[in-house]
């Protein structure tokens, strides 16, 4: 059970992106092809991918297992944790936005919170730059979060090169 609940860590930052893309996608349908339904579909894929990563996720299934696999890029190995607390950004957004819109019929409420999800995963798809990660460090710098994780995020390139057998060089002081 607790592999199930596992956040890979490194992430294929390359897998991240196409992810984004799916959900780039998604929120188009809902806002430009008025299928609210689809803010249910948003949520899920969030909370899915927060908890286990990939496993649960039907987009994250399909792009680490069929298209990442089939592109010719080379990985680009990126920190676990920020990706996860983007995920979990996307998350309470989606599923604040599905309890405004199902629960309560605050259906344009609920669509500013999938604009919101739009512009970070169209950041985030199309130029690599991801608002969750930027607020992560953010509260990394402010002692939020611990350093723990801070170390691990910050020594995951030694970590990377001892898997391949390689001696990574000191980090500058």
């Amino acid at each position: 059970m607790r592999k199930l609940f596992a956040f890979p860590n490194p992430v294929n930052e390359v897998s991240a992106r196409l992810v984004a893309a799916g959900v780039v996608a998604l929120t188009l349908l809902i806002l430009v092809g008025g299928q609210t339904w689809a803010i249910g579909l948003l949520a899920y894929g969030f909370l899915a991918r927060v908890l286990t990563g990939p496993t649960l996720s039907p987009l994250g299934q399909l792009v680490t297992r069929v298209v990442t696999p089939a592109l010719p890029f080379e990985a680009k190995m990126v920190p676990g944790p920020p990706k996860r607390f983007a995920q979990g950004v996307g998350a309470t957004l989606s599923i604040i936005a599905a309890i405004l819109h199902f629960g309560v019929g605050a259906t344009t409420a609920a669509l500013v919170l999938v604009a919101m999800i739009t512009v970070a995963a169209t950041l985030e798809s199309v130029f690599a730059f991801c608002l969750g990660c930027v607020m992560f460090s953010g509260l990394m710098r402010l002692g939020v979060i611990p350093e723990d994780v801070c170390e691990e995020c910050n020594d995951i390139w030694s970590r990377i090169g001892r898997d391949r057998g390689v001696e990574a060089e000191p980090a500058a002081a």
